[in-house]
């Protein structure tokens, strides 16, 4: 029964209302949030589970109310909890932390808060039943994140999104329960330091950091973007190699010259896009050679280009004079994907590259639209669903002339073990006519 119902039963109800009274899920929405004060008077807090509580920023709560309902709420045995204060406030509210005093806080699993701010403070000895941690625009210190982690030896993911007062963040030997850290636009942090023994998967959005791993560290997987006018390939490169030498798999990095290696890299996927100021549109993708000769044990290669920003030299162009790099083997790449493959005379060199050198590859996968949504662009006409994606009419005619580039240049060279998947521009939504070079 939804929860205004079952708010509104409960007052005519008697039996009803002594069953209300344990009732398990609190989820406030933004049309129950004005029955709170109802719902929570007749709830005795026994037996609550999951309390979800958006306030809007329309909606006008003190902070004596606020507390009060979660004083309510916020009883032993409670395992979900997400609180999204108001984010108008001129000053962020404080989440209590004395609620979690008395047994209250132990049973908690997920904890998930917006817009406000969290002290925990020294000796800080709740939420042992932790596992999840999202905080988002939270104001919370290093040291205040370390009180926490002091006693959740249980949590296996953290995630930090916009936390503002963040300038360093140290994560302890004693989580060995974690394996997810992901940090996005905490623009004031400055250092990243991980101890935690079974942390596999970092993702990181910012500007750039001091990361240093710990001796026991096993991080294999690293989904890493630096924003503004950063470049994160110019950090991979000189960093990476010696702080992770773990890592299996790499994201989201934008340029070449790699003057180590990558031992242990199995994955690696490259975003080029033209928003951020480090990655030139003329850019020589035939320069991440270099990134593969780094990784001998690369079994998967995927490169995304988003369209929108390309100027680059025509292969029909220039065709007479195509480059080769001799001497490279890529013994071990099986799988290799570009998304936004175009007629730039540099990529289909890489390409071209790719299959003279990669002994073991298995299927090279080419699309001449890259779809920046994430969505899936290509062809509704054959899947019979609703209309593609809208695609500038620039970006479609190059993807038509990128499927002759590949018919000329690329077709010719896979070997026969080599399956070859191109993906086309949609018949339907994207036809265009398209004149030869």
């Amino acid at each position: 029964m939804p929860l205004r119902d079952a708010a509104y039963s409960a007052c005519v109800s008697p039996a009803f209302l002594r069953s209300w009274r344990c009732h398990p899920h609190l989820n406030f929405t933004r049309k129950t949030l004005c029955l709170v004060d109802q719902i929570l008077k007749n709830h005795s807090g026994i037996g609550v589970k999951t309390l979800n509580l958006g306030i809007p920023d329309s909606c006008k709560v003190d902070t004596c109310r606020l507390n009060r309902w979660l004083q309510i709420a916020i009883a032993p045995g409670i395992q979900e909890v997400t609180i999204c204060f108001p984010e108008n406030c001129k000053i962020k509210c404080s989440f209590p932390c004395t609620l979690l005093f008395g047994g209250c806080g132990n049973s908690i699993r997920h904890l998930r808060l917006t817009d406000c701010a969290f002290r925990p403070p020294v000796g800080f000895d709740f939420l042992r039943s932790l596992t999840k941690l999202h905080l988002y625009e939270v104001c919370i210190t290093g040291d205040e994140l370390g009180n926490l982690f002091s006693h959740c030896f249980a949590l296996e993911q953290v995630q930090l999104l916009a936390c503002g007062e963040l300038i360093s963040l140290k994560i302890p030997l004693w989580l060995e329960q974690l394996s997810l850290l992901r940090v996005f636009e905490c623009n004031m942090l400055q250092v990243i330091e991980i101890n935690a023994p079974n942390l596999h998967t970092l993702k990181f959005f910012g500007n750039p950091v001091h990361l240093a791993l710990g001796e026991s560290s096993q991080v294999k997987n690293l989904d890493f973007k630096l924003s503004g006018n950063s470049s994160p390939v110019s950090y991979a490169i000189s960093k990476l190699p010696s702080t992770m030498p773990t890592l299996e798999t790499l994201e989201s990095v934008n340029t070449p010259m790699v003057a180590d290696k990558f031992l242990n890299l199995k994955c690696l996927q490259i975003y080029l896009s033209g928003d951020d100021e480090a990655f030139s549109p003329a850019y020589d993708y035939l320069s991440l050679v270099s990134f593969m000769d780094a990784s001998p044990a690369l079994e998967t290669f995927i490169l995304s280009v988003d369209q929108n920003y390309m100027k680059h030299d025509s292969v029909f162009g220039n065709a007479s004079h195509m480059r080769q790099i001799l001497g490279h083997k890529h013994d071990r790449l099986r799988e290799v994907q570009i998304d936004g493959f175009c007629t730039a005379k540099s990529m289909v060199e890489l390409t071209c590259h790719i299959l003279d050198n990669a002994t073991s590859l298995e299927s090279l996968a080419l699309d001449t639209i890259f779809d920046s949504t994430g969505g899936d662009v290509r062809r509704c006409s054959v899947e019979k669903k609703s209309e593609c994606t809208a695609i500038p009419r620039d970006m479609i005619l190059e993807a038509h002339k990128a499927l002759r580039a590949v018919n000329r240049y690329i077709v010719g060279r896979v070997p026969p073990e080599v399956k070859l998947n191109v993906w086309e521009p949609c018949s339907w939504c994207h036809a265009i006519d398209v004149q030869s070079p």
